[in-house]
């Protein structure tokens, strides 16, 4: 039985980078065009844009969810590393949240609730977060296989 690693999805990245690709070359047309006589560094602001969905990149290169038998491994952070491990049977109830923007674009907010513990472990924007909670369910009750 192989491990289930599961990451934050990459289509709100995906959307940022685009979005800031175009505001670049808008930027670039505006100074050509219009603003020649404008110092040629003010081409950085729309570029350092480019550092909010970068930063976001490693967020979610080094957050990540794995289903391993009957553990739930959660773990997080870039310099300093945060883990959390769940044992499957304790977890009570997995719920789903989803905007409006997330149903249209498939991703969604996993909450994990178990026994004992004082708060939910929240897991934002993950691509099909009802399989997941469907497998975190299966794998509670020893369907998997």
């Amino acid at each position: 039985m192989a491990d289930i690693v599961i990451h934050p999805t990459r289509k709100w990245l995906r959307l940022q980078y685009t979005a800031l690709f175009f505001v670049c070359c808008f930027a670039v047309f505006l100074y050509n065009n219009y603003m020649q006589t404008q110092p040629m560094w003010l081409l950085l602001i729309p570029a350092l844009l480019f550092l909010y969905p970068l930063l976001g990149s490693l967020r979610r290169r080094f957050t990540k969810m794995t289903i391993a038998g009957d553990k739930l491994r959660y773990e997080c952070g870039i310099f300093s590393k945060t883990s959390r491990t769940i044992q499957i049977s304790k977890i009570q109830e997995a719920t789903v949240s989803q905007s409006l923007a997330q149903r249209l674009v498939g991703t969604g907010t996993l909450s994990i609730d178990m026994a004992g513990e004082a708060g939910p472990l929240v897991i934002a924007d993950i691509d099909e977060p009802r399989l997941v909670a469907d497998e975190l369910q299966g794998a509670r009750k020893g369907d998997r296989g």
